[in-house]
């Protein structure tokens, strides 16, 4: 947990630390901040928070309706995922679980994090009926995955899934998404009731709640959903059902109508995950510029950018969403003033470079090889069957080549030694 309520719960680093038996990192500090350069600092600073407050994403659309406000906007694209995949990317419950809807019935107040002008959080109150809760959320990823992934209409039993997540300290996409997964094993028949110790069909609003306070204390079949979708669909024999990438549960963007966040997901070191990229932005929202989603063409190049920038912007400590509305030159100059940086803006960009090829080596070194660059077969195998990309597969496997070439690694994804000396790493 940090800022007091926000939980690590992406990836598990939570529960790696407690395997170690490390229960906290405290850190107490009486002096003060210095930067090299406080005047073009401040100047910089300025004239970002300028920037965000006047562009419409950051300006408006987030702080009116938060990241919920995605929901409508994707289920509108036909990149929706609904029911653990396998309806394709159109929810037709969409409105009543999205960000509108949020602001409308449950909005308490904005929420942002420190020294934000954006405000994008959402601090929520369910005052009445079995699904009373208070805290902050959702957000867009969780309001999808225990929603819309799950089947699930009642928004008042997603805040509450989601006040549990955040209470617990773990992981909504994973949670939503592996009792989703849970949902379409029980539906084939390959679990039951017994197993379950309930009836788990998709739309199942208190099945999606019960189900988060028993993966929450292990008990019953929460001890079998608290491994994650993976290990749950490979110990039934059915790992394809599985919406992961190198084992970690993918996203609300469908990579089938979505070409560059299929490619996104594919090559993330982390697995599946959108904000190490966030290919959305030129996909969705054209930002910076609007780049057809059913295409690959210039996919690899785009994301290899992204990925690089979102990199150095991680390292910053920048909050990811400022892209919206900043570029390079924007980032690079608070940056360089900050810690007296005398350089070009593109070795800001080279910084993210560096660090994306060094996690690349960690995963190499770890046991990962280009077969574990892939889609689940759901995505690369069966069409959508509806919306603007009906019929449409994930491109990845045809893009993965360029993609590698593009970064400077070998045909099996590996930096090529030419590439490291570039980048100073040993």
């Amino acid at each position: 947990m940090n800022d007091k309520h926000r939980a690590a719960g992406r990836s598990g680093l939570g529960a790696v630390m407690g395997s170690k038996k490390l229960k906290a990192v405290v850190v107490r500090g009486t002096g003060s901040v210095e930067v090299a350069d406080p005047e073009k600092f401040l100047e910089a600073c300025m004239n970002a928070r300028k920037m965000l407050k006047d562009h419409p994403v950051t300006g408006t659309g987030l702080a009116a309706y938060g990241t919920q406000i995605l929901v409508n906007i994707l289920n509108q694209t036909g990149a929706l995922p609904t029911r653990n995949w396998k309806d394709g990317g159109i929810f037709e419950h969409a409105e009543e679980i999205s960000g509108e809807a949020l602001t409308e019935k449950y909005l308490v107040k904005n929420k942002g994090c420190f020294a934000c002008n954006i405000g994008c959080g959402r601090v929520t109150k369910i005052k009445e009926g079995k699904f009373k809760s208070f805290g902050e959320g959702p957000e867009y990823e969780a309001g999808w995955s225990l929603g819309a992934d799950c089947g699930v209409k009642e928004l008042d039993a997603v805040c509450k899934a989601n006040f549990i997540c955040n209470e617990y300290g773990f992981d909504p996409i994973t949670l939503g998404s592996t009792i989703a997964c849970a949902m379409e094993l029980y539906s084939k028949g390959i679990i039951t009731k017994e197993q379950v110790g309930r009836e788990l069909n998709f739309g199942d609003a208190e099945a999606v709640v019960d189900l988060a306070l028993k993966v929450a204390t292990r008990e019953g079949f929460g001890d079998e959903l608290a491994e994650g979708s993976y290990r749950l669909a490979e110990k039934y024999g059915h790992p394809e059902l599985s919406m992961t990438v190198k084992k970690q549960e993918m996203p609300a963007y469908d990579g089938r109508n979505l070409q560059g966040i299929g490619l996104e997901y594919a090559t993330s070191n982390r697995g599946g995950c959108h904000v190490r990229g966030y290919m959305t932005s030129p996909e969705v929202l054209g930002l910076p510029e609007k780049l057809d989603p059913l295409v690959t063409t210039d996919k690899p190049q785009w994301l290899k950018i992204f990925q690089d920038l979102t990199a150095a912007v991680d390292s910053s400590g920048i909050c990811l969403f400022t892209t919206f509305a900043l570029g390079l030159p924007e980032i690079a100059a608070m940056i360089k003033t900050a810690v007296g940086l005398d350089c070009p803006d593109e070795d800001i960009l080279r910084s993210g470079e560096r660090t994306w090829n060094l996690e690349r080596m960690f995963n190499i070194r770890a046991g990962f090889t280009k077969d574990d660059d892939k889609l689940p077969p759901r995505l690369t195998e069966e069409p959508l069957p509806e919306g603007p990309a009906k019929g449409r597969v994930s491109k990845v496997p045809e893009m993965l080549g360029e993609y590698y070439k593009i970064r400077g690694w070998d045909e099996n994804g590996v930096p090529t030694k030419e590439k490291l000396n570039e980048l100073s790493i040993d």
